[in-house]
């Protein structure tokens, strides 16, 4: 069964960092891969993606600058080092796969991928 498993969220001030991980079990490593997050009654958002045969990404505006997604294709897993962290970055932050279309397409439609169970962070004043 293909699984994504996240990890590495936490607790942190305003202006600091963490690095989230997401492995992937999925037998065809994906062409796609990235990152998303979302908070209680507001709609998920895109925030990073990633095609790793290419290593190639792609950010929303909001954490340009901020937030870098990188890859380990040995490892199959995914990385996402968010750095100067907002409140406004409080979110569950999903990891998503899928082989099809990367880009700023995946980001604004993920359609038909795989997605993991989340992974938790608060960014306090």
């Amino acid at each position: 069964q293909a699984r994504l498993v996240e990890s590495g969220g936490g607790s942190v001030q305003a202006g600091g960092s963490l690095r989230l991980s997401c492995v992937s079990s999925i037998t065809n490593y994906n062409s796609c891969m990235g990152w998303f997050r979302q908070t209680p009654g507001k709609e998920r958002e895109g925030v990073a993606a990633i095609a790793p045969l290419y290593g190639i990404a792609y950010y929303v505006d909001s954490v340009k600058d901020r937030f870098t997604i990188s890859q380990d294709n040995a490892k199959k897993t995914i990385y996402l080092h968010m750095n100067g962290l907002k409140p406004e970055d409080t979110a569950m932050y999903y990891c998503a796969a899928r082989a099809g279309s990367c880009g700023r397409t995946f980001l604004a439609s993920p359609a038909s991928a795989y997605w993991g169970q989340g992974t938790q962070v608060n960014v306090s004043t």
